[in-house]
């Protein structure tokens, strides 16, 4: 069998090694270092926003995003169902309901139609993720937030890059985060950032993320907060990758429209991402498809590991969160986000990856699918 291609693998081409060592040479290595301010203010720059607040991971960001904003035990906070954990888990801990919404069947994201009919008096915010590549149609969710005194929650982890009518994701929330995990086009190994306009939610977040020590008496502590800081190890590699953003889009998009072009042969055998909707051109953060019932696979699981066989990795979609085990939850009003869960799966699409590459993993998969389709 030939070599085994990832899943992902990110570039670390530009600054990274060059920041890194100055680290090193100044002995800055700690949260306090001058890479962590620079990344900071050069991500605000990007998403064009005032503040931002970086952290450990994407999780990180969310828990200290969703803690700054002062919500109630039995408050409700609307969210698609189609995500990570990460999203729900800070409601979970803070006492607060989750009410989850489904998906469309095309792009993945939420879907804003069913979100008025969710709405009670205890709702106080809406959650937005951006899903693989393409961004939640926030015009109509900015209108629901405004009308009902909303606020909005923006996950933007795997929509850097992207844009949403000429804006970029990220800028739309009263409180935005976003993940630098490997796979993430800017990665920092871990990292996060949260992103705002406003000054108070902005000091708050910098308080929760470093134990809310507070100035007058650092170990005299009010408020229970983590260490969720960056070091500026993290953020130096963060800022190197920052610079190379652009490059980094438009490799992603080639990715993705190099497969869409070698896969148009399963075309009726699998679903494929869209290309571009009137609001948004997608950014390919992962290649995903979803299997349809012209296959005789037992979903995405045969699937993966009959792409396994032939060498190449894979991850399957997101496990709906009123589904999940472990939250206790028994709600049957959300089939696409069921159906997608166990019929999709995406394929390798590192900013590494390689044309020939592309292509192995595309006979691959168009081999798979011959192999099971219903006659």
């Amino acid at each position: 069998m030939s070599d085994f291609i990832p899943v992902n693998v990110p570039i670390l081409n530009g600054n990274e090694r060059k920041y890194l060592n100055e680290c090193i040479e100044t002995g800055w290595i700690s949260s306090e270092g001058p890479f962590v301010k620079k990344f900071e203010d050069e991500f605000a720059k990007l998403i064009n926003k005032k503040y931002a607040i970086s952290v450990t991971n994407g999780s990180a960001a969310l828990e200290a995003a969703i803690s700054a904003l002062n919500l109630k035990k039995g408050d409700e906070v609307i969210l698609p169902t189609f995500t990570i954990i990460s999203c729900v888990a800070p409601l979970i801990r803070l006492g607060i309901n989750p009410i989850f919404i489904d998906s469309y069947d095309d792009t993945w994201n939420m879907d804003i139609s069913q979100i008025e009919d969710k709405i009670t008096l205890k709702t106080k915010a809406i959650m937005a993720v951006h899903i693989f590549g393409l961004s939640v149609d926030m015009d109509p969710l900015i209108k629901l937030a405004n009308q009902y005194n909303l606020l909005i929650i923006e996950d933007a982890a795997q929509a850097i890059g992207l844009n949403y009518k000429g804006k970029p994701c990220g800028s739309f929330g009263d409180i935005s985060t976003f993940s630098f995990y490997p796979n993430k086009l800017i990665t920092s190994g871990e990292g996060g950032m949260i992103v705002t306009d406003d000054e108070t939610l902005a000091e708050r977040c910098r308080s929760l993320r470093n134990l809310c020590f507070k100035p007058e008496k650092r170990f005299v502590h009010e408020e229970l907060g983590w260490n969720f800081r960056m070091t500026n190890l993290q953020a130096a590699v963060g800022l190197a990758q920052l610079e190379q953003l652009s490059e980094s889009v438009i490799k992603k998009r080639w990715i993705g429209n190099k497969y869409q072009e070698n896969l148009k042969e399963a075309d009726g055998l699998i679903q494929l991402p869209l290309q571009k909707i009137e609001y948004t051109e997608n950014i390919y953060w992962v290649f995903a498809m979803v299997l349809n019932d012209m296959t005789s696979l037992n979903g995405a699981d045969e699937m993966m590991a009959e792409l396994s066989q032939y060498g190449i990795g894979s991850r399957p979609f997101f496990f709906p969160l009123h589904n999940q085990p472990v939250l206790g939850y028994s709600n049957s009003e959300c089939p696409v986000s069921e159906t997608i869960a166990r019929n999709g799966f995406y394929v390798p699409s590192g900013l590494a990856i390689t044309a020939d590459e592309i292509d192995r993993v595309s006979e691959s998969v168009i081999d798979i699918l011959q192999k099971y389709a219903i006659q």
